[in-house]
């Protein structure tokens, strides 16, 4: 039987998800003992609002624009991501180039590119119910006869299924496993996101985004850690952009994250300049400072945070920014 959880943010679903959870049954995992929900329907009302800032401790916002830029440019270098998130290998194992990653397979593991797949089938044919995304590969992601997972990095989701209805995409996003507190968050922002910009490429509105979970569960290490506060945030920035612009400016992003990830000397006046790279697009632009701002308080350029942040137009973006730094760097 389905748990349906319904909500008009990102933040709803998720504080209504936590509740459910912490009242489900203990599950033994080959990873800890966990609270366990199965078959759970959640569904977004409105995906651009998907920032979750009522949970605390507060997701790490750089590392997520991190990882939505190295999804969308295709890429599974680890030496990349692993900058914005050090303790990634932990997770995901010590990898040079991540198997698992979803940019990757999205873009290149099927020998097409599947956005612009999605985008070509729904550009000639709205009504269309085949667009999906595929993400995960059972020639490398079952495990082992003896039940052993291949590697440590086997995908969490399975695949993406948009449809446009009455103007709108609809988004519904497949998950074998979902960890409600260290997933859940980046796995809303990185699909929702990728809603949005298929969306303004085909010039409908986004419509709802509902994301079914197999199995969304809180390891019992962090059921005492987490709180809800009432830290709402509101989603000032739009991700529209023309298809025709997408790859330029997203290559333009990436490149940027690729030089800052190969320069442990880097400055923090090199940092402010990287930072006011314009793409066109404000959104994108606020991303960008964002990513940058957490690399200046990581390299000690602490005097570069204000003056890349005071630039950033979206609230959301710095009230989340200072959310985090507050809490892992001593309220620099």
């Amino acid at each position: 039987m389905f748990t349906l959880i319904q909500g008009e943010t990102a933040n709803d679903i998720w504080t209504k998800a936590f509740d459910e959870v912490m009242k489900s049954s203990e599950v033994y995992s080959r990873a800890g003992n966990t609270k366990e929900l199965l078959h759970v329907a959640l569904s977004i009302n409105d995906p651009i609002q998907r920032w979750i800032s009522q949970k605390y401790p507060p997701i790490n916002i750089s590392y997520a624009l991190a990882d939505l830029i190295c999804v969308l440019s295709g890429s599974d270098d680890a030496s990349i991501i692993n900058y914005w998130n050090r303790r990634l290998p932990q997770f995901a194992g010590n990898y040079s180039n991540y198997p698992g990653a979803y940019g990757k397979r999205i873009k290149y593991r099927f020998d097409i590119d599947q956005l612009e797949g999605v985008f070509d089938t729904l550009n000639n044919h709205p009504e269309s119910r085949q667009a999906v995304i595929l993400i995960w590969d059972p020639t490398t992601d079952l495990p082992q006869k003896n039940g052993k997972p291949n590697n440590e990095d086997i995908p969490c989701n399975i695949c993406s299924m948009i449809k446009v209805r009455k103007g709108k995409l609809e988004w519904t996003q497949i998950m074998r496993s979902n960890d409600l507190i260290m997933g859940f968050p980046y796995d809303i922002i990185l699909f929702t996101s990728l809603q949005e910009i298929i969306a303004s490429w085909l010039n409908v509105e986004v419509g709802t985004y509902n994301h079914i979970s197999d199995s969304l569960h809180i390891y019992d290490n962090k059921t005492d850690i987490i709180e809800i506060r009432e830290n709402k945030v509101n989603n000032t920035d739009s991700l529209k952009i023309a298809h025709d612009d997408y790859h330029i400016v997203i290559d333009q992003m990436f490149n940027c994250m690729q030089h800052i990830s190969e320069s442990p000397e880097i400055s923090g006046g090199e940092l402010i300049d990287i930072s006011k790279l314009d793409t066109g697009y404000e959104a994108y632009n606020n991303i960008l400072k964002i990513i940058c701002a957490y690399v200046a308080n990581k390299t000690g350029n602490y005097y570069a945070i204000e003056s890349i942040i005071k630039e950033c137009t979206n609230i959301a973006f710095t009230e989340m920014w200072k959310s985090w730094l507050k809490k892992y760097s001593g309220g620099r």
